[in-house]
């Protein structure tokens, strides 16, 4: 028996992609939109798995709004390392199963851990 539960937090912020060769190589932003799934196995007496609260709590703190994101990474920020960066820094949190970053209401990347 598990349980997954899904919050999706929005944030602002600008990066370009080194190496690209198109329009995304220069600086542009974006209105993200970051949907975490976490795993829950058992749930608590009153009925919940984790309080939504506090998923959409640690989801916010974890997201870098309004900045430009190629001078807060090391890596080349594409939707596919966000997503890779925020469930290793969620994960450290909660019991995240995977995390999707959209660049757009069409595009977007998951990163989950193959088992």
């Amino acid at each position: 028996m598990s349980w997954t539960l899904r919050v999706r937090d929005k944030f602002q912020a600008a990066h370009f992609l080194r190496g690209y060769q198109g329009r995304c190589e220069n600086i542009h932003g974006h209105t993200f939109e970051v949907e975490v799934a976490i795993d829950v196995k058992a749930l608590d007496a009153i009925g919940l798995g984790i309080d939504f609260a506090l998923i959409k709590k640690t989801l916010t703190e974890a997201l870098p709004d309004h900045t430009l994101l190629n001078d807060i990474y090391e890596f080349n920020p594409s939707a596919e390392n966000m997503a890779r960066r925020l469930f290793e820094e969620l994960g450290k949190y909660l019991p995240v199963k995977e995390v999707t970053v959209w660049e757009s209401e069409d595009a977007s990347a998951t990163y989950s851990e193959d088992l």
